[in-house]
């Protein structure tokens, strides 16, 4: 049988080499002569003093701000403060009587004749701006009474010329 180890030969034969080996002096010029000619690259100056990093360093870079722009979607996506129900004032009684008073007056105007002649349309516009200003009035102060007594008189005004102007433009006098 042969104990032969040829692991112990190959760290005799590695330890036999010499430490430090020196390339041949025209080593680099017979190199250069084996490779295919290469086209001359042109070097184009950076635009803009932009210095162009290496692909490595630009995704080093993204991925922090990558990761910081994730964490703060799905933060933003799961705080409670996001699910939390706004709460709005409940309405006071007079804008209940106010919402009331409007809804019955859009039902009173559908039900008349829809025959208005134009003379009539600047006053009834008028009216209508009038309404909308009361309405935005109570809603800045919802304890004022006098603004519902205002509003019944302004639809109560605007029912009654639209009456006079379905009737004028259906030939009945007023």
């Amino acid at each position: 049988m042969s104990t032969h180890d040829p692991d112990h030969d190959l760290l005799a034969r590695l330890r036999a080499l010499p430490a430090e080996r020196s390339a041949p002096a025209d080593g680099w010029e017979r190199l250069s002569a084996r490779l295919p000619p290469r086209e001359p690259v042109a070097v184009q100056p950076p635009v803009d003093n932009v210095v162009a990093l290496p692909l490595r360093t630009r995704r080093r870079w993204w991925l922090p701000v990558g990761a910081a722009l994730a964490a703060s979607l799905a933060l933003y996506a799961v705080a409670p403060w996001r699910h939390a129900p706004e709460s709005l004032p409940a309405p006071s009684g007079l804008q209940l009587q106010a919402d009331a008073m409007t809804e019955q007056y859009r039902q009173a105007v559908a039900s008349l004749p829809d025959g208005t002649a134009p003379e009539w349309q600047p006053a009834l516009h008028e009216l209508d701006r009038s309404a909308e200003q009361i309405r935005a009035a109570m809603a800045q102060d919802p304890r004022a009474p006098h603004l519902l007594g205002q509003l019944k008189r302004t639809y109560a005004l605007r029912l009654e010329l639209t009456r006079q102007a379905a009737q004028a433009a259906s030939g009945l006098t007023t």
